[in-house]
């Protein structure tokens, strides 16, 4: 059997590969701010870069699998320590802890199905283009713009934001916990500020584009 402390390293391992890709999802987003061109040729370069050493998408595919293996790596890692936190219990007669431990750890699990439902969702929107909001584009900006131009569309990707922004919050401070960073209660307070100074960064990062389409300031 795997150990938890193992588990809890790849979590954290994924994890902050996430945080990574979540930063440099976050930046090209942003690109819609400097107009449609300006995203679009961004869009083309991510299909292209690295020609003629890497295949056309190439790039794309190196990421896809990563995140494939890091989504398959963080649910299951999840999903073995919430079974070993519930046959640890040894009575049913044991009143639940309540507070912020319990709330962050409700939050984690349940906001973490919600980030996985939008991330289906997001790909099936603007990747593979089975679901749209408003009319289908072939231009990327243009199928961005069109989606945030509807309340309810930004309304869906602020709520899932909101979800990524407390899974982020709680994620980076026991990624940390579980890699040995808290050394001191200086260097814990250090992290606590870490954690709510990258989870803002990319929240706001990624509501930026949305809520600027939404009131006009990007057309």
């Amino acid at each position: 059997m795997t150990s938890s402390i193992v588990l809890k390293t790849v979590m954290a391992a994924s994890g902050l590969f996430f945080i990574g890709y979540l930063l440099l999802h976050m930046y090209g987003n942003l690109m819609i701010l400097s107009g449609r061109e300006a995203f679009d040729e961004y869009a083309h370069h991510i299909r292209t870069f690295g020609e003629p050493m890497l295949p056309e998408k190439g790039l794309l595919w190196v990421l896809r699998v990563g995140l494939i293996v890091a989504v398959v790596a963080h649910v299951w890692t999840g999903m073995a320590l919430w079974r070993r936190a519930q046959q640890a219990r040894t009575t049913r007669y044991v009143k639940k802890r309540s507070g912020y431990g319990n709330f962050y750890a409700k939050a984690m699990r349940w906001g973490g199905l919600a980030i996985l439902a939008f991330v289906i969702f997001h790909l099936m929107h603007f990747t593979w283009q089975t679901v749209t909001i408003g009319e289908a584009h072939a231009s990327p900006a243009a199928r961005v713009i069109d989606s945030f131009g509807h309340w309810w569309g930004v309304a869906i990707y602020a709520l899932a934001m909101i979800f990524l922004g407390m899974h982020l919050l709680h994620g980076i401070w026991g990624a940390a916990m579980t890699l040995g960073l808290n050394t001191s209660l200086r260097r814990a307070e250090q992290i606590r500020l870490t954690s709510i100074v990258v989870t803002t960064i990319i929240v706001v990062g990624f509501l930026i584009p949305p809520f600027a389409i939404l009131f006009g300031l990007v057309d």
